[in-house]
């Protein structure tokens, strides 16, 4: 039975994958910040007794490598999933926005990391021992590409997610562990629903899941979904920077928290 560890699993493309991977007969752990939330999904999928619930903050790292440690001596992990994150609009000139800053670097990239570290010499050992198919997976965004106006934390802190993955890759690969980059483009979530402008090819969130689940079967180091965000992404990184920049510069931006 494989065996999977979600954080940001009560809502979104956290909740999608941990219905996709209970469908597919996994035992999972299932990380986020309500209990009671937690229960509620545990509840509506399959064999709920087979799921353990972690209900802690990622930013408490202690707390979430004690989950860790849990999960991994109730019987190991075959595949980590870092999904928690936060999206907000954020603009430099604004001095309160520097705490929104800190918290979207937080939550998106520095727990990643305090995600994986736990799971990382138990999961040698098992490839040691010859088990396969073991995946460390983060999900980064297509914002992370090159920087949209008026996220600036939110692009850089996806853009750290899929340099740090793709340095953790290289880390481990002779390791027998391989490290998967999920990066979706709109999915229909509610970290999207809020979104005031037009999100080209947007992708329900089971569709995602599933798609995103082959591509953590394969091993893929790197899988922008839905596809034609991928060609998107590709365009995007041959645009030189003048006419990114004039493409870009009045592009819509994602409300701030607080107005400056």
């Amino acid at each position: 039975m494989q065996r999977v560890f979600i954080t940001g699993a009560s809502s979104g493309i956290g909740a999608a994958l941990a219905q996709y991977y209970a469908g597919q007969g996994a035992a999972l752990g299932l990380v986020a910040r309500r209990q009671d939330v937690l229960e509620q999904l545990r509840a509506g999928l399959p064999h709920p007794e087979r799921h353990r619930l972690y209900a802690l903050d990622v930013n408490d790292h202690a707390a979430l490598t004690a989950a860790a440690e849990d999960f991994i001596a109730a019987g190991g992990a075959d595949v980590v999933v870092a999904s928690a994150g936060i999206s907000q609009g954020t603009l430099t000139e604004h001095a309160e926005d520097q705490q929104v800053f800190e918290q979207v670097f937080a939550t998106n990239v520095l727990a990643t990391v305090a995600t994986f570290t736990p799971f990382i010499a138990t999961m040698k050992r098992q490839a040691q021992a010859g088990q396969r198919d073991l995946r460390l997976v983060g999900v980064a965004s297509v914002a992370g590409i090159r920087g949209l106006p008026g996220a600036g934390a939110y692009s850089g802190s996806k853009a750290a997610v899929i340099s740090y993955c793709e340095s953790l890759r290289v880390e481990l690969r002779a390791s027998g562990i391989k490290v998967v980059t999920i990066v979706p483009g709109y999915i229909d979530t509610p970290m999207t629903q809020v979104n005031h402008y037009k999100m080209p090819f947007l992708m329900p969130a089971p569709r995602f899941a599933a798609k995103a689940g082959a591509a953590v079967a394969r091993g893929s180091s790197y899988q922008v979904i839905p596809w034609q965000m991928g060609v998107v992404a590709k365009l995007l990184r041959l645009l030189p920077n003048w006419l990114y920049d004039l493409a870009f510069s009045k592009a819509p931006h994602k409300a701030r928290k607080t107005k400056g």
